[in-house]
Formats: C-alpha cells, sequence, structure tokens
C-alpha cells in the first residue's frame, strides 16, 4: 500500500505543484556538522535542479558517508585538483566521473578543509519527471534515480555543477527541505566498493520503493 500511494503521489500533477509550495532552500545552518549525522540528516530532504527545460526535483532516500581515514573516501590519500570540492565547507557538490560512463554527486562535510562527504545514492522522483523519462530513456519510475550514476543522469548534473554552493545563494542545484515526513532509516554496509567496505555508513528510508541495492541490505537495523 505504501509503494502503491508513493507512486501515485509521485505522478500527480497537482501533487507537484504543491510540492513546488513546499520546498524551501537549506542553508549551511541546517547541516550537521558530524558526516555521518549529515548523510541520515539528508533522508527525505529534497534535490533541486533547475534546467532551461524546467525543474527536476525528488526526495533523497538513501545515502552514504564518507569519513576521514576512510580507505574508500577519495580524501583518503590527500587534497588533489580533482576531489578539491570534497575539502570545501559541508554542503557543497563533489560531482565526479566514474568508471567512465557516468556522474556522481556528494555532498561536502565538515569543516573546510576536512575531507569528508555523503554520496547522493537514490532519489524519489517529485518535479520534471517528463524530463526525467526524456534523459533515462526510460518510462519506469522506479529506475529513474535509483543508483547513484541514475541519480547524475536524472538530474542532469555534470562536472560543471562541481563545487557549486548546495545550501546558499541562487544555484540552479540546490537542497531542499522535506516535503512530507520521513519514514524509519535503516542502515548497512557500503555498497559497490572493495576497501573498507565493511563500515556501516550506508543510510535509506526503509519504506522507501525507490532505493537501490539488494533486498538483503534494505531491512537492516534502523537508526
Amino acid at each position: 500500500m505504501a509503494q502503491t500511494q508513493s507512486l501515485r503521489s509521485t505522478s500527480s500533477g497537482s501533487n507537484q505543484r504543491q510540492v513546488r509550495r513546499r520546498i524551501r532552500r537549506l542553508r549551511l545552518r541546517d547541516l550537521p556538522l558530524d558526516t555521518v549525522e549529515l548523510a541520515k540528516f539528508l533522508i527525505g530532504k529534497s534535490l533541486v535542479h533547475e534546467v532551461p527545460q524546467g525543474r527536476l526535483s525528488g526526495r533523497i532516500v538513501e545515502t552514504e558517508a564518507y569519513l576521514v581515514g576512510d580507505a574508500a573516501a577519495h580524501s583518503f590519500r590527500g587534497l588533489t585538483p580533482r576531489n578539491k570540492s570534497l575539502f570545501l565547507e559541508r554542503g557543497h557538490a563533489y560531482v565526479y566521473f566514474c568508471y567512465g560512463n557516468h556522474f556522481m554527486l556528494n555532498v561536502s562535510g565538515g569543516k573546510q578543509g576536512i575531507g569528508t562527504g555523503v554520496l547522493i545514492r537514490a532519489v524519489e522522483p517529485l518535479e520534471g519527471i517528463h524530463l526525467m523519462k526524456r534523459t533515462r530513456h526510460t518510462n519506469q519510475i522506479l529506475d529513474l534515480a535509483r543508483g547513484p550514476g541514475r541519480v547524475a543522469s536524472a538530474f542532469r548534473i555534470n562536472r560543471k555543477l562541481d563545487g557549486l554552493n548546495l545550501v546558499g545563494g541562487e544555484g540552479s542545484l540546490w537542497l531542499g527541505s522535506a516535503v512530507r515526513k520521513t519514514g524509519p532509516i535503516g542502515e548497512s554496509i557500503r555498497i559497490g566498493i572493495t576497501k573498507d567496505a565493511d563500515r556501516v555508513l550506508r543510510f535509506y528510508e526503509l519504506s522507501s520503493p525507490f532505493v537501490s541495492g539488494p533486498k538483503r541490505l534494505n531491512t537492516r537495523v534502523v537508526v
């Protein structure tokens, strides 16, 4: 029932108009300083990208945290020209090209110079669904932004947005408030990595059909 209601509300035109009125831009003061807490905090919050063709928005339903001393983090070996956005103060976009075929969006965490971040792994589409379908070449709403590569593709995110402040100013890509109450949050080990792979740093909305990953990882401990 919850899945049916979620899909129905996502595709409703009147609901999309209500969504636009409800989402407000988050500010720096809204974001937790601790990166793990930030990863949890972002569950249920909104991701918005205003493009020339219209507005794309959705509910963040899955994240992963990457920390100081974390062998899987891009910051593990220090600051480089490629990862410098990850070292910005929390709330900035770190966008990188992965496996030679898709981009991924991260939100920098902590204080400037620390090098922690939160990977946006899955989003429930809310606005601009017709544009996302066109970009992703699919009519399956569940598959539009389920997985970090699909998120970047559906939301038309590329390296031009790397370093953008997502919680300040008037940038085209930004983080917004929740449009409805967030369901219980689950946690698990991270997905698709080999280093520090056993760390429980992945967080997701338990009730969401838009979450990625194997089912065995999507019914874990509630946090």
